[in-house]
């Protein structure tokens, strides 16, 4: 299952030796948590990642669902 490689590699563009400074993982986490995307660190973002890893598992794999089913209709 390489869909949570693949996000992580294509959400922390420009930031892929320090995830927690991506722009669209703090904004994601903003969203999802309510937390300021200002105010959050490192600890923040992976403490958030743990406590919801179920649900951003589910996300993956849907997301890996849309992505096989946008292939093959290609």
């Amino acid at each position: 299952m390489l869909a949570p490689i693949r996000f992580l590699w294509n959400s922390t563009r420009g930031h892929r030796l320090a995830p927690w400074r991506s722009e669209f993982l703090r904004w994601r986490v903003e969203t999802y948590s309510g937390k300021r995307a200002e105010t959050l660190t490192f600890k923040d973002i992976f403490g958030f990642m743990w406590a919801s890893r179920w649900e951003l598992l589910c996300f993956l794999v849907w997301i890996e669902r849309l992505e096989r089913e946008a292939r093959r209709r290609a």
